[in-house]
This record gives structure tokens, C-alpha cells and sequence, in this order.
């Protein structure tokens, strides 16, 4: 899933210049990791030990494996149908998630499976963004290897000062460079099309692949490894997720347009062109992208192919920043600190610990594998992965939300399902092979997140334990008021029928109350964004208290200070000198009590004592805020 550099437009737009511009930014963020597939697909079919002859019959049968699995999982499923599941404009996994349990709304056996399923592919994204910058930059790199002899130990140095200087830009956002995707992502495309219609043009026998007889032929022939090599064919589709995840920024008609007019047939040409190339001379399969160029080319290709794959390489990580955002939002990864790095475009963002987190998994990548052909063994359990929970989240959107006809449902997703399943355990036998690195990054995220879902519900509910009724409370004011000062308090809470611990403490020790007293509630919706005529609600209980419920969206920031400015009521004055915010921090102590695992409570408080407290949040002005601390056992 990747955010890159474009802002949210319009998603219909007119035939003209502005849907041609759409068309060049779609394919500069949404096609750079699919697009730079080629650069290692057929070479890890052909020498990454499945047994492959290259020979005419091994060829045309791979290549038409290729050719049908673009065609079903790329064209029909993302592009046609998953397209189509969009989250008030938004995509990806999460985006999907939300949809899905909105979906299911009744059903909480089925609502907690689809939270399930959408974790599950958040977690195997974050293997895969570390992952893809390294495969990519390596295998682009590894061109220089075959123009020149002698420089194989330096493939890895170049390769790590590339992605270290890439990561190392992140702070200052893509805006500049981002200019240059579309162009260039043009180009490369342009290339890999030359490139595939001068290697046809030696061998046209290639062509008979698109017939879907040779890959049937292919698994007859081959019963020991037909099933196994999809999960080297699996690298063709690497980067259909990132189609759907970015949806919100150009809209599915750009995205499909740009895919079936350029990006589909540069692909298909490139692979052809490739197995061309390795029917007259075999000895091709060792790097049939960078051999299937002329001589002239090779430098530029090198080049042109380290600019691809930087490019695709960013928009992975862009889509981890993006990523993380819902996921903080939607309550599932502790607050970090998120800089925006445009003012004009709401998609830039840089999140400092996801950065380093990545570039490390990156380094430590490229160093263990030190080439793109063993890394291509941890490649695809991943991806397949996503794409498996894709489907199943798809699933309930068409069951329940499209409400399709049980008779076209039913047949549809079992088609998806089976041959995702298919991909999938193609791809099992890697976790011994090096694929283990992105399954326990996978599960590693996944107890993360859950462990702090789970966690702020035991902490929410111990606090409720202890908890005031707000109707008491006030009935206890209006009999004994208390000594009343100007100014509004805003207290924040996540009850809206109890009295904040904050409050409490506050009239203890000061034995004051403010003249306004406000309630405030923020609700994180699972739709992107929250129109502002729903952004807030306001209920007056008298004595000068009042409740305000403030709704955002999981795309947005929450800016409590902006957002108060709407609420006009006579009784309630929010200007800046005459508003306190009272903030509760609360220190959790893993105890005996009935809730999760001890190391899993213990984990716990480690995220909670190192994540971003609700000052910086939402936004609220530094001299403005006052917190009371509280101890917690959970």
C-alpha cells in the first residue's frame, strides 16, 4: 500500500489534458514496484533451483504462467473488481478492513474474522516494504555486472548507498522528486516495451505462450514443480496491492486506463521479449532483462533501471507512512510523531520511527542476502499473503455490501480464492529458504498491534471500574457548587457518560471548577474522513457543563483546536487564553488480573510509556495544557 507523492483529486474526470496528467501519476506511484518485476522474475524462474529447463517447451509454458496470472490476478481482480471497493475514495488493506466490518455490522463473529483478516495484511505490508526496495535496487544494480567484468563485490556497497541516501531524503519530502515519477516511470515502461519487441522480433515463436494450452501443458508435464514454480512467477504480480492502495490519490479510472494502455502491454512485450531471447541462447536465463538489450543500451538500462527502481522503492515506503496513519487512527499502532511535509498536498507525510525501522530491515536485507536472486527466495509469502486477505475481505464486501446474487458470489470468490491459495502455499516452502524474514516481521507486527488494541481496552475498562456517573456528578454540583473561575476547561475522555479521572483529581486538589466545563470525546470513524456538518455533536447538561463528541476520519489529523472553532454555541468560548485542556496520563502496572498474558500486559506499558501523548496528538498549544497522572493495573 503506498502514499508517494500525490495529494487526493478528483476521481471523475474530463478527457482531457488533466486525466492524461492522472494517467502519467498514476503510473509514476501505483506501478513502480510491478513495473520493475521484470528486472528479476524470469531469472529467478530459470536458476533459482526449480528445475526449469530453458528449453522451448519450459519457456513458452512460464511465460504463458505469466502472461494469464497478469491477466486474472492483476487485470480482473485489482484492476476490474477490487478497484471498485473503495472507502469514500480511499484503498487498501485497512481501507478495505473498515469497509468490510461496517459491512458486517451485526455480526460479531464475522466483524472480529474481517479485523483479523485486515491485521494480518497490514502486518505481511510492512515485510513486504522492506523487502522491495532491496530486491529492486539490488537487481538494478546487478546490471553492471554484465557490463563490466570484475565489479560483482561491488554490487552491494552501491546497492546500500542507494537505499541508505533514499531513506535519508525522507525527511524533506518527495514533492521535488516526485515530479520526475510520472516521466520517468513513462520512460521506463517505453523501455521495457523496446526492449521486449526487439527481443520478439529474433524469436516471434514466443507469441504461441499467450495460448493458455502451454502453461495447462506446463503443469502436466511438469507434476513435481507446476505448483511450485507459481511461487517464482508470483514475482510478476508483485505490486497489485499497491493499485488498489492508491486509489485515494488518482481515482480507479486513471489507474485502470494507465494500466490496460501502457503499463499491461509493456509488461507482457518485456517478458516475451525476455523468453525470446533465452530460446536463442539459453545461457541467457542467468540475466535475461539486462541480456535481451543491445550493447549500446546496457549503461543506459542500468540507469534507467536504478532511477525505476528507486522510484518504486519510495512509493513502498511512502505507502508504509500511509499505512501506519490509518493504523494509529484506527487504534491499532501506538501515536507517533507524523511530520507533513507539504502544505499543499495532505498525502505527504515522513514518520520518523517507521523510517529507521525499515531502512535497518532494509541494510540488514541486502547484507544477508547480497544478491537478488537469494533474495528472490523470501520474496512472494509476503505478498501472497496480502493478496489472500484481500479476498477474503472481498468476500464480505460482495456478500454483504454489493450484495451480489448468491449464484455469481459465490462462484467469483471461490475462483479468487483457489488460485490465491494456490500462490500462497507455492510460496510456503520459502519460509525455510530466507522467507521466514517477512512471516516473523508479519507476526511480530500483528502481536504488536493487537497487544495495543487489546491494551487500551483493559486500561479504558479498568478505568470505567472507578468511574463516576456524569449525572451524579452534576447533581452533586448544583447541591454543593464548588468555588467557579473564568475560562473554559476541556477535559478529554473516552467515556461519554462518566466523569473523567482528570476532573475528578483536579477539583480534589484545587477545590475549583472552571465556569465552562467541556467533555470531549474524539471518535475515530472507519471512513477516511468525517464531513464537517459530522464532525461534532454538543449536548448541554447544565450547571455550565457540556458534552462535544468530536468525529475524524482515519486519513485525517486530528486537530482539536481547529475543529472547536466550529462549534458555535453562545454558552461555549474556546478562544485560545480562555481555554485550559486537561490531559490524563496513565502509567499501566501489569498485575494478576484477568486480561492478557503478563509479557503481553508488560509489552503494554512499554508502548504506552514511549508513544506520543495526546498534547502533541491533537494539536493542542504547549502553554495551554495541563496533565494529572494516574496508575493504572491491567
Amino acid at each position: 500500500m503506498s502514499d508517494a507523492s500525490a495529494g487526493t483529486v478528483e476521481h471523475e474526470q474530463p478527457h482531457s489534458s488533466s486525466a492524461i496528467g492522472l494517467m502519467v501519476g498514476a503510473v509514476g506511484v501505483c506501478y513502480g514496484d510491478i513495473g520493475t518485476s521484470p528486472l528479476y522474475t524470469l531469472k529467478e524462474v530459470f536458476i533459482g533451483g526449480y528445475g526449469v529447463q530453458a528449453n522451448h517447451d519450459g519457456v513458452l509454458g512460464v511465460l504463458s504462467l505469466i502472461f494469464w496470472s497478469l491477466i486474472w490476478v492483476v487485470s480482473i481482480k485489482y484492476v476490474i473488481f477490487v478497484l471498485r471497493a473503495d472507502n469514500q475514495g480511499e484503498g487498501g488493506v485497512m481501507a478495505l478492513s473498515a469497509l468490510a466490518r461496517r459491512a458486517a455490522t451485526g455480526r460479531r463473529r464475522l466483524q472480529a474474522m474481517v479485523v483479523i483478516a485486515g491485521l494480518i495484511g497490514a502486518a505481511l505490508f510492512y515485510g513486504d516494504s522492506m523487502i522491495t526496495p532491496a530486491i529492486s535496487v539490488l537487481s538494478a544494480i546487478e546490471g553492471l555486472e554484465i557490463a563490466f567484468d570484475g565489479l560483482e563485490h561491488w554490487v552491494v556497497p552501491l546497492s546500500l548507498i542507494v537505499l541508505v541516501g533514499l531513506f535519508l531524503i525522507q525527511k524533506h519530502g518527495t514533492a521535488r522528486i516526485g515530479i520526475l515519477f510520472g516521466p520517468v516511470m513513462v520512460a521506463w515502461f517505453l523501455a521495457l516495451a523496446a526492449l521486449g519487441v526487439y527481443g520478439v522480433s529474433r524469436e516471434p515463436e514466443v507469441l504461441k505462450a499467450m495460448n493458455p494450452a502451454w502453461a495447462f501443458n506446463f503443469f502436466v508435464s511438469h507434476p513435481g514443480i507446476g505448483v511450485a514454480i507459481l511461487g517464482a512467477t508470483v514475482l510478476a504480480l508483485t505490486g497489485a496491492e499497491a493499485l488498489y492502495a492508491d486509489m485515494g490519490h488518482f481515482g480507479r479510472k486513471p489507474i485502470a486506463r494507465a494500466w490496460f494502455a501502457l503499463v499491461l502491454p509493456a509488461l507482457v512485450l518485456n517478458y516475451f521479449g525476455q523468453g525470446a531471447t533465452i530460446l536463442v541462447n539459453p545461457e541467457a536465463a542467468r540475466n535475461p532483462f539486462y541480456l535481451t538489450a543491445p550493447g549500446w543500451a546496457l549503461l543506459p538500462m542500468v540507469a534507467l533501471s536504478t532511477a525505476a527502481t528507486v522510484i518504486a522503492s519510495q512509493a513502498v515506503i511512502s505507502g508504509a507512512f500511509s499505512l501506519t496513519r490509518q493504523a494509529i487512527q484506527l487504534g491499532y499502532v501506538p501515536r507517533m510523531s507524523i511530520q507533513h511535509t507539504s502544505s499543499h498536498e495532505q498525502g505527504q507525510i515522513y514518520i520518523p520511527m517507521v523510517n529507521w525501522a525499515l531502512m535497518v530491515g532494509v541494510v540488514l536485507l541486502v547484507l544477508g542476502f547480497e544478491s537478488s536472486a537469494a533474495l528472490a527466495s523470501a520474496y512472494g509469502v509476503a505478498v501472497t499473503g496480502t493478496m489472500l486477505m484481500t479476498t477474503l475481505l472481498m468476500g464480505v464486501v460482495v456478500w454483504l455490501l454489493w450484495k451480489w446474487p448468491l449464484w455469481l458470489a459465490i462462484p467469483f470468490f471461490l475462483t479468487m480464492l483457489f488460485v490465491d491459495t494456490l500462490f500462497f502455499a507455492a510460496n510456503l516452502p520459502k519460509v525455510v529458504q530466507g522467507g521466514a524474514f517477512p512471516v516473523v516481521a508479519g507476526i511480530g507486527l500483528f502481536i504488536l498491534m493487537t497487544t495495543w488494541k487489546r491494551g487500551r481496552q483493559l486500561l479504558v475498562d479498568r478505568l470505567d471500574e472507578g468511574s463516576l456517573p456524569l449525572p451524579l456528578f452534576i447533581s452533586s454540583i448544583r447541591s454543593q457548587p464548588p468555588h467557579r473561575v473564568q475560562g473554559t476547561a476541556v477535559f478529554l475522555t473516552a467515556r461519554t457518560d462518566a466523569v473523567p479521572h482528570a476532573l475528578l483529581h483536579n477539583l480534589l486538589h484545587n477545590q475549583v471548577l472552571h465556569e465552562q466545563v467541556v467533555l470531549l470525546t474524539v471518535v475515530n470513524e472507519d471512513s477516511p474522513r468525517v464531513t464537517q456538518d459530522r464532525r461534532f455533536e454538543v449536548d448541554a447538561y447544565g450547571e455550565g457543563f457540556f458534552r462535544v463528541v468530536l468525529h475524524f476520519g482515519f486519513m485525517e489529523d486530528p486537530d482539536i483546536p481547529q475543529a472547536l472553532k466550529l462549534c458555535h454555541l453562545n454558552e461555549l468560548d474556546f478562544s485560545p487564553m480562555r481555554t485550559t485542556y486537561f490531559l490524563s496520563r496513565e502509567t499501566v502496572i501489569p498485575s494478576k488480573l484477568i486480561g492478557m498474558a503478563r509479557w503481553r500486559e508488560a509489552l503494554f506499558a512499554f508502548l504506552l510509556k514511549n508513544a506520543n501523548g495526546n498534547l502533541r496528538y491533537f494539536n493542542l498549544p504547549l502553554n495551554r495544557v495541563i496533565e494529572l497522572g494516574t496508575q493504572v493495573e491491567i
